[in-house]
């Protein structure tokens, strides 16, 4: 019989990184209604390269964001889907595949590009990314940022 490995526990409101992205401690709401994860971005646009590979380009976040730093995004690798917003509208989004870092976890996560101004967080992490390694516990919120804070705590004693 596999042996099933221990989940880590998150809250309904985690701290998460983009390492490959350069954005770190970024406020995202883990929301296990929704199935894909999305981020805040602006400026989306697919530009043709003069070679004629289609490319996405986009700006993460927005000027009223703290952690905005008007850096140019481009991916060549990406998809088009149908996403359902909780609202129950169906929008055609761009979507891209980067890494997310939770605890000490690197996952590889598909992240639809939206408009996310009238939101009160910049991301949302669905269930597709978190399936596999976590579990989450809505009594609680900022556990991968506590026990990142706790172990830098104990490096310096």
């Amino acid at each position: 019989m596999p042996v099933k490995k221990k989940k880590k526990i998150i809250g309904r409101r985690e701290l998460i990184d983009f390492p490959a992205l350069g954005l770190f401690d970024i406020e995202a709401k883990i929301d296990t209604g929704a199935y894909t994860s999305a981020i805040h971005c602006t400026a989306i646009r697919e530009v043709t390269l003069p070679d004629g590979r289609p490319v996405i380009r986009f700006n993460l976040l927005d000027p009223s964001h703290p952690l905005y730093h008007q850096k140019i995004f481009e991916f060549d690798q990406f998809t088009q889907r149908d996403i359902k917003s909780s609202f129950g509208d169906v929008q055609e989004r761009y979507v891209i595949r980067t890494q997310i870092q939770l605890f000490n976890k690197i996952i590889e996560a598909d992240f639809s590009l939206s408009d996310r101004s009238d939101m009160k967080y910049p991301v949302l992490i669905g269930r597709a990314a978190i399936r596999k390694n976590f579990m989450v516990d809505v009594a609680h919120k900022n556990l991968s940022a506590k026990a990142k804070l706790r172990k830098q705590q104990n490096k310096k004693i």
